[in-house]
């Protein structure tokens, strides 16, 4: 993913997740994401920018409806337009957010395949907090973020209306077919997430969206997702032979990605 800390239609700068034990999981989450010499996090849940990027709340009555899954909020042109298309679509909606004026701010929408996702109007460059170095490869942020699911072109075309995101095909093969995943442009031309098919490498994920989070010393945040309660679903390394990216649960079920810093 490029330009990270920038407004654009399709571009995702946060996610959130309502938790029971909740002070069990934000225990398992700062003991993870801060492995490492050079911590990419902080202890609480703040990227070693002092940006806010993740947020771990607690499952109030509030929230019941949500499901138990990291909710990514993606920056949309207007968020009624988004919704409405959503649930034209065959997707619903779980909350939606309004100003006194009844205008839509924000809203909680589900996909066909029950993958939940926040829309939020495109944020101005002001709203965005200033950070100084590299906040590309150095910093605590939402590195990648995909979705597997057993139609992936229906789901890329779902996206495709609700988000206004273009479409970039990603050659793929399993036992010897080929075929294409789906790379999600934002409006800079640049790629903003990934839709695959639930084949090949991608078997036994979830059909959740899976934000990818950097660390310092992904194995050492592999152990300590073990020591603290959670689950390794899937890791992959590099030739190398360092771990790349593994795909975890943590203590209540919740799944996401970590990726090496």
């Amino acid at each position: 993913m490029s330009n990270l800390f920038v407004p654009r239609v399709g571009g995702i700068l946060s996610a959130d997740i309502a938790v029971p034990e909740h002070e069990r999981e934000l225990s398992f989450y700062s003991n993870v994401l801060t492995s490492g010499d050079d911590p990419l996090w902080r202890e609480d849940l703040m990227n070693n920018l002092g940006m806010s990027i993740i947020g771990l709340g607690e499952r109030i009555p509030e929230y019941d409806q949500l499901p138990l899954q990291w909710m990514p909020h993606i920056q949309v042109a207007d968020v009624a337009v988004s919704a409405e298309r959503a649930l034209d679509l065959g997707g619903s909606e779980l909350i939606r957010g309004k100003d006194d004026d009844g205008n839509s701010q924000w809203a909680v929408l589900l996909d066909p395949n029950g993958a939940a996702f926040g829309i939020v109007p495109v944020v101005s460059a002001d709203e965005i907090p200033s950070a100084e170095g590299d906040a590309s490869g150095s910093a605590g942020c939402i590195a990648w973020l995909d979705l597997t699911v057993p139609d992936a072109s229906a789901t890329r075309d779902f996206y495709r209306r609700v988000v206004g995101w273009s479409v970039e095909d990603v050659g793929m093969e399993d036992g010897g077919e080929r075929y294409a995943d789906y790379n999600m442009l934002g409006d800079d031309g640049n790629p903003a997430a990934g839709i695959c098919h639930a084949r090949g490498v991608n078997v036994g994920l979830p059909s959740v969206w899976m934000i990818y989070l950097p660390v310092g010393d992904l194995a050492e945040s592999l152990r300590r997702v073990k020591e603290e309660g959670g689950k390794v679903i899937m890791a992959t390394k590099g030739k190398d032979g360092k771990y790349a990216y593994a795909a975890i649960q943590d203590p209540v079920g919740a799944s996401l990605a970590l990726a090496a810093g």
